[in-house]
């Protein structure tokens, strides 16, 4: 069983920045990466992170969001940057033991942290 922890969710008013955490219960995981959920809205995939480093981004946040990740803590990290209201979502940390996954179908998901961006 692969349990993932995310922390540094919160309230920031726009333009400000928060740095995410999430944190997997065993090493050796391959791809990982973050999804979120606006209220209402559809899920979507954020940005993703490989074993060696190989990143992938949402048009919508490229230039602000940054994911980066430490294979010795087995924790994966999100930086955002310049946020926005619309980035406000449940943001899901995601992982597998596939170092690519097809169509963001990840297997271990986290339980969500709250990120509110006001205006």
């Amino acid at each position: 069983q692969v349990q993932l922890v995310e922390s540094g969710g919160g309230l920031v008013q726009a333009g400000g920045s928060l740095r995410l955490s999430c944190a997997a219960s065993i090493f050796s995981l391959g791809s990982m990466g973050w999804y979120r959920q606006p209220p209402g809205k559809q899920r979507e995939l954020v940005a993703t992170i490989t074993r060696g480093g190989t990143t992938n981004y949402v048009d919508s946040v490229k230039g602000r969001f940054a994911i980066s990740r430490d294979n010795a803590k087995n924790t994966v990290y999100l930086q955002m940057n310049s946020l926005k209201p619309e980035d406000t979502a449940v943001y899901y940390c995601v992982a597998d033991t596939r170092n690519y996954v097809l169509q963001g179908a990840y297997n271990y998901w986290g339980q969500g942290t709250q990120v509110t961006v006001s205006s």
